[in-house]
């Protein structure tokens, strides 16, 4: 299961989430699932800093990965592919279940990718608060497909944009360390290391605390 990584971190406290605490509950719709799951176990990019500065970086680093205790076999229950960063230009829409509709999902609105920087994407979405972690999903060829995480609101020029990991190389290494291929501090083909402060530009972006 697919979220952001500050969305394991209690914000009041700053303390990492124990991820067996944590209840899945899959189509959730008005007081009722279609499956419900614990937690078996959480990881999050090896470079994601909860309490560091908002910056570019920590976005493209915003991303976790939950294994379930059990696999859901629920035939309405159908899980959602990912894809590859999605152009400029794309359009793209933000699923969630935000503060003022928490008992269903919905579309929150159509908007577009602004830019790719640095492995993150600047969309036009205009988020609500609590939208945290929502997937951001692209519509190309008939298809919703995931393409990221909302991670963390900000300001371009005077307009409200949404920002979120651009995934690619940093799901397939989380995807390593949640199944272990990786051994011996040696990654994937195709996978690089991100260490904080390195390769850092500014997307423009004037970040807004959620």
């Amino acid at each position: 299961m697919l979220t952001a990584a500050h969305c394991l971190y209690d914000s009041r406290t700053k303390a990492p989430i124990d991820p067996t605490t944590i209840e899945f509950l899959a189509g959730w719709r008005n007081g009722r699932a279609s499956a419900y799951r614990s937690v078996r176990r959480a990881v999050q990019h090896p470079a994601y800093v909860y309490d560091g500065e908002l910056s570019t970086g920590r976005v493209r680093n915003d991303i976790a990965l939950l294994q379930l205790q059990r696999p859901i076999r629920n035939t309405t229950v159908t899980p959602f592919e990912t894809d590859e960063r999605p152009r400029k230009g794309a359009k793209i829409g933000v699923v969630s279940y935000a503060h003022d509709r928490s008992e269903a999902p919905s579309l929150q609105e159509v908007c577009a990718v602004m830019a790719r920087q640095q492995g993150v994407l600047v969309m036009s979405c205009d988020v609500d608060f609590g939208s945290s972690g929502a997937p951001v999903f692209s519509f190309e060829g008939g298809t919703p497909r995931i393409v990221s995480v909302i991670s963390a609101k900000a300001e371009v020029s005077g307009e409200r944009v949404s920002l979120g990991s651009a995934l690619a190389e940093e799901l397939t290494l989380l995807q390593a360390q949640l199944t272990g291929v990786a051994t011996g501090g040696r990654l994937p083909p195709g996978v690089g290391r991100v260490r904080v402060g390195e390769g850092r530009s500014s997307s423009g972006a004037k970040f807004i605390r959620q």
